[in-house]
């Protein structure tokens, strides 16, 4: 796709950008924003840079999309305009950790695996699974990144507890910290979460930790098919025996597996493994096995498995995500296999049995109509199951031929919250839901 190139801006922006923030150039061929350029980047190192760069760009009516690592750029739809990149991945510390209270607070574009080898020493860890490699605390929180964990405790929406943000203006706003939610108003950091970006710009969040488990052991089963991984799922999930997460992996055609993790202390999890293990042969009629490793793609999404999603637009599969209620977990994973196998293409399935939270990857290259008539009759079960489905990522072809993001029963109400924070639609526009 060629790209999309923004107004330029006039001196007096740039004057008042350069007066704002320390490091300011112009932008180059990889700043693009999903094929948006923007004619700036400016890389604050604190929340005070990152809100005079935002009172600037709102003085001057400049677009702005926030950058951490730029693992998730491509998720949603490119933004309406971009005239100003705030590249935040310089705000990388963690800033606190008080081990005693299983608290950290770290800022946005601090990676995951470093918050997680911070708190480590503690015996500690976050329980947000870093599901795109080189992940950031920011992205996780503006795109409500998820994988395994939720099983055990939630999202990183249930995990957040504290966050500081600025908003279109240049207004630096807080909730929360070290108590469990805030009391007045919005709650703040649940506005945010899965806001890509729209609403605020996210600086520095606070998160409750949990101690790290003294054994874990994943125990996993051959399923035939989406029926077998429902019972082994359903199995699992009503049969006491705490599971941290329950995962179906089925690739592109043949068999799957289903697989279970237990976390705790050592004799615990060895009598839990044994009847995990005895609920999976009973569910299944196959042999299961036990690893005390994660098993390949553990916690990635299906179309990062060989880097693709993270390539050229023409290098990009298409990543898909199903919710549904958990007594259709097999329907879905079903419609999705019988979907593709009618419009010739393969998909891989990968997700949450446990919750119901499943994504789906078509390979990079496949036919923009064959990913429509699959998105099409897969949304269709999704919706007859509680759920619904979104195309997370995909090449600008196939976006063109689908609804992004399906219907959408709050549409109104979301688009009344972005204009009581971003009246102007400055922050990343046109990149949610309803091109908010």
């Amino acid at each position: 796709m060629a790209t999309q190139t923004t107004a330029w801006l006039a001196d007096a922006a740039r004057t008042a950008l350069d007066g704002a923030c320390d490091a300011v150039r112009e932008a180059g061929a990889g700043d693009a924003v999903d094929g948006v350029a923007p004619a700036v980047v400016t890389a604050p190192t604190s929340t005070e840079e990152v809100a005079s760069v935002l009172a600037a760009a709102h003085a001057h009516d400049l677009a702005v999309v926030a950058r951490g690592r730029g693992t998730k750029l491509t998720w949603g739809l490119p933004p309406s305009r971009c005239d100003v990149v705030v590249d935040v991945s310089g705000l990388d510390r963690v800033l606190e950790h008080a081990a005693g209270d299983l608290i950290v607070r770290a800022q946005a574009g601090t990676r995951l695996a470093d918050l997680q080898a911070a708190v480590a020493a503690a015996g500690q860890r976050l329980l947000v699974d870093e599901t795109v490699p080189g992940a950031s605390i920011g992205g996780s929180i503006a795109t409500a990144a998820a994988g395994p964990s939720r099983v055990a405790v939630g999202t990183v929406r249930d995990l957040l507890i504290g966050v500081t943000v600025v908003r279109a203006d240049g207004v630096v706003a807080k909730a929360g910290g070290r108590v469990v939610k805030n009391v007045a108003g919005y709650d703040l950091g649940k506005l945010v979460t899965g806001s890509f970006g729209t609403l605020a710009v996210v600086t520095d969040a606070f998160f409750r930790l949990h101690p790290l488990p003294e054994a874990r052991r994943w125990v996993s089963v051959e399923v035939a098919d989406p029926a077998a991984a429902q019972r082994a799922g359903q199995a699992v999930v009503q049969g006491q025996v705490v599971p941290s997460a329950v995962e179906v992996d089925l690739p592109a055609g043949g068999p799957g597996t289903v697989t279970v993790l237990l976390e705790g202390l050592g004799a615990g999890v060895e009598g839990r493994a044994a009847t995990t293990a005895s609920l999976l042969t009973e569910a299944t009629g196959a042999t299961v096995s036990h690893a005390e490793a994660e098993p390949a793609g553990w916690g990635r999404y299906p179309w990062h498995d060989d880097g693709a999603a993270a390539g050229r637009d023409g290098d990009r599969a298409t990543g898909l995500k199903l919710t549904t209620a958990l007594s259709g977990v097999g329907d879905v994973l079903a419609a999705a296999r019988d979907a593709a196998a009618a419009a010739g293409v393969p998909v891989a399935l990968r997700g949450s049995a446990g919750a119901g939270v499943l994504y789906g990857a078509l390979p990079a290259g496949t036919d923009a109509a064959a990913v429509a008539a699959v998105v099409e009759a897969t949304r269709v079960a999704c919706t007859a199951r509680g759920g619904s489905l979104v195309v997370l990522d995909a090449p600008p072809e196939v976006r063109d031929a689908v609804d992004v993001w399906g219907p959408v029963p709050a549409i109104d109400l979301m688009r009344r919250v972005k204009d009581q924070f971003d009246p102007g639609h400055l922050l990343a526009p046109g990149r949610f839901v309803g091109e908010i």
